[in-house]
């Protein structure tokens, strides 16, 4: 059985977030076995596919599992999953996926880009969680948003680039916060240098420290950002701390596109079956 570990959102390798996509023939096997062989590949997600019957909504059943636990929605893993097939000729031009958040589709532009099409997520104002707050460390909090429901992120507003980058959170305190991760962000410290905004993305609970670039979270820092730019509607995000990848995001109605690249780095074999 073919495995591959695909960089996403990087247009070189070991740069970007790296997922595993896993192709199958047929209906997914039971998900102990999926849970295994995330917890095996061991990144922050795994992708699982196999094809539909022509005619429907959807080309390709797609799931996701973090080393931990299934996920309702992921960005960077739908990329490489899309890569996958784009770059091994079984799919072209618009492709559709079933998952557990609905309908997704991801095209490959003639330029090696892919543009995800996901839900834009809405943004609720709330008060800081006193444990996210202790995690933190104390640094300046601008602004804490709840999202909807297919990621559950928590959206934290820090001071500046700075702030961000070298925020060294405490993981154990973090994983006590219920829902799947906390996102912080601010404006970029250069409005010239290639990006509007930087995030970084924390989801122990989920069994990932920091998730180098959170693609579904961008369906929340994109409106979030609109709303603080002037309502720019395409604006880019630099996600991540040690490894980084950007994000282009258009602002749709209520859908939010993610633009990025993406590079297989391993193609191998899975020799266990369920």
């Amino acid at each position: 059985m073919r495995i591959r570990i695909v960089d996403a959102f990087a247009d070189r390798p070991f740069h970007g977030n790296p997922a595993g996509v896993l192709l199958l023939d047929s209906a997914f096997p039971p998900d102990a076995w999926l849970q295994q062989v995330a917890a095996e590949v061991n990144l922050s997600e795994t992708a699982f596919a196999h094809p539909l019957p022509p005619g429907g909504d959807a080309d390709w059943a797609l799931r996701w599992f973090t080393p931990a636990a299934e996920v309702d929605m992921c960005g960077h893993a739908t990329l490489a999953t899309a890569h996958v097939l784009a770059s091994s000729g079984l799919a072209e031009g618009l492709i559709r996926f079933s998952a557990r958040c609905g309908v997704l589709t991801a095209e490959a532009a003639p330029d090696g880009t892919i543009t995800l099409d996901f839900p834009t997520s809405s943004l609720t104002p709330v008060e800081t969680p006193a444990d996210v707050g202790r995690a933190l460390g104390g640094v300046e909090i601008r602004s804490v948003h709840d999202t909807a429901e297919h990621i559950g992120d928590l959206i934290v507003e820090l001071a500046d680039e700075r702030t961000v980058r070298e925020l060294t959170p405490d993981l154990a305190a973090l994983r006590a916060y219920a829902r799947r991760g906390v996102i912080v962000t601010a404006p970029a410290a250069d409005p010239g240098g290639g990006y509007d905004f930087v995030s970084r993305g924390f989801f122990p609970a989920f069994g990932i420290d920091e998730d180098p670039v959170t693609g579904s979270a961008h369906t929340a820092l994109a409106p979030f950002w609109s709303a603080r730019l002037g309502g720019r509607t395409e604006l880019t995000g630099l996600q991540g701390g040690a490894r980084t990848g950007l994000v282009d995001v258009t602002l749709k109605g209520g859908r939010t596109l993610l633009t990025g690249r993406a590079v297989t780095v391993i193609d191998g074999q899975l020799l266990s079956r369920p």
